[in-house]
């Protein structure tokens, strides 16, 4: 399997909430709610990507069986400990991909965000992100460090 930077993965249906603390590290998280677990397998094959997952009969399709990692738990944290228990954390990939659409985040001058951003959030903040795709706006609040703190609390145990 991929590790780090170079880490792709697809979670299938039920495992919306990981593929959103994925994408807050900075991994490339696929997701979509209703997908085909034939369609699942097929794209993430074609995109080299590792299916994360807690459905025991797509484990058993063949190129599955080998490009997979069995998440155990239903809850959230633990599905995300044992993540973290196989992929390393790379802080500075946190924040580097839009947590909505999954695409990477691009630096956007502050004049660019005047107007789109709370004017607390404009005065305070220097430096900002956009996402390409979804025009959504990031910026380095305390909800980084509040992300940051969390993950490194769940990966203790």
């Amino acid at each position: 399997m991929s590790e780090g930077r170079g880490l792709k993965i697809f979670a299938d249906s039920m495992l919306g909430k990981l593929a959103l603390w994925m994408r807050v590290m900075g991994y490339d998280a696929e997701y979509e709610k209703a997908i085909d677990d034939g369609e699942l397998v097929k794209r993430a094959r074609m995109e080299g990507r590792v299916i994360l997952t807690r459905d025991t009969l797509l484990i058993k399709r063949r190129w599955a069986r080998e490009n997979h990692l069995f998440i155990e738990s239903d809850r959230p944290g633990e599905q995300l400990r044992q993540v973290l228990s196989v992929f390393k954390i790379d802080k500075e990939m946190f924040l580097t991909r839009c947590i909505r659409c999954n695409t990477l985040l691009e630096d956007a001058g502050k004049e660019s965000v005047k107007g789109l951003v709370p004017p607390y959030v404009y005065s305070t903040q220097e430096s900002f992100k956009t996402c390409p795709r979804c025009r959504r706006i990031y910026w380095a609040g305390t909800h980084r460090e509040n992300m940051e703190r969390e993950v490194e609390r769940i990966a203790r145990g």
